[in-house]
C-alpha cells in the first residue's frame, strides 16, 4: 500500500503537495494527542503521555510550517487531495490496554522512519528553495520523532539499542 500510495504522491503538483503534506502533519498531530490520552487513561508512566503530548506537538508546529509557505504562495485555501496520508498512524484502534504499547511504538517508530526518507526525497526533488528547506527541517524533525520513540520503546523494555 506504501508504495501505491508513494506513486500517487509523485503525481502532484507543489500545490497539492502541501496540501497533503499539511494535513498529514494536523492528523499526526491529533492522533499523537489522542494516544497521550489514552496512555493517561491506562495508567502509563508520565514519560508516555510526554512522549506522545510531545510529538503531537510538533507535529502540529509542522502543519503551522507547511501551511505558511503554503499561504505566502497560494492563499488560505487548500488544494483537495485524495490520497491516504502515508504518515497516518493506525494505531487508534489497537491501543486499548498496557500490553498494546509494544505494537503502538514499532507501528510509530516506523512512520516516522518513513516520513524521514520521504520529506528527504522531496527536498532532493524540490526546485523552491525556501520549500527544500523546510523539507530538510522537517526530515530532522522525524528523525527526531524517531529517536524519541525509540528511546521511550528501550527505557519501557520493549526493544533494545
Amino acid at each position: 500500500m506504501v508504495v501505491e500510495i508513494l506513486n500517487e504522491i509523485r503525481k502532484l503538483n507543489e500545490r497539492e503537495l502541501l496540501s497533503y503534506w499539511i494535513k498529514g502533519e494536523y492528523e499526526e498531530a491529533e492522533t499523537y494527542w489522542i494516544l497521550a490520552k489514552r496512555a493517561r487513561e491506562l495508567g502509563l508512566p508520565k514519560d508516555v503521555v510526554d512522549t506522545f503530548k510531545r510529538l503531537g506537538d510538533e507535529s502540529k508546529r509542522h502543519g503551522d510550517e507547511l501551511y505558511k509557505v503554503y499561504r505566502e504562495n497560494y492563499g488560505d485555501k487548500l488544494a483537495e487531495v485524495n490520497i491516504a496520508n502515508v504518515e497516518s498512524l493506525n494505531v487508534l484502534g489497537k491501543f486499548w490496554k498496557i500490553e498494546d504499547l509494544e505494537d503502538v511504538l514499532k507501528i510509530a517508530m516506523e512512520s516516522e522512519k518513513l516520513a524521514e526518507t520521504i520529506y528527504r526525497k522531496l527536498a532532493d526533488e524540490c526546485k523552491n528553495e525556501e520549500l527544500k528547506k523546510v523539507y530538510l527541517k522537517l526530515a530532522k524533525a522525524e528523525r527526531g520523532h524517531y529517536e524519541a520513540l525509540k528511546a521511550l520503546a528501550i527505557k519501557m523494555g520493549i526493544t533494545e539499542e
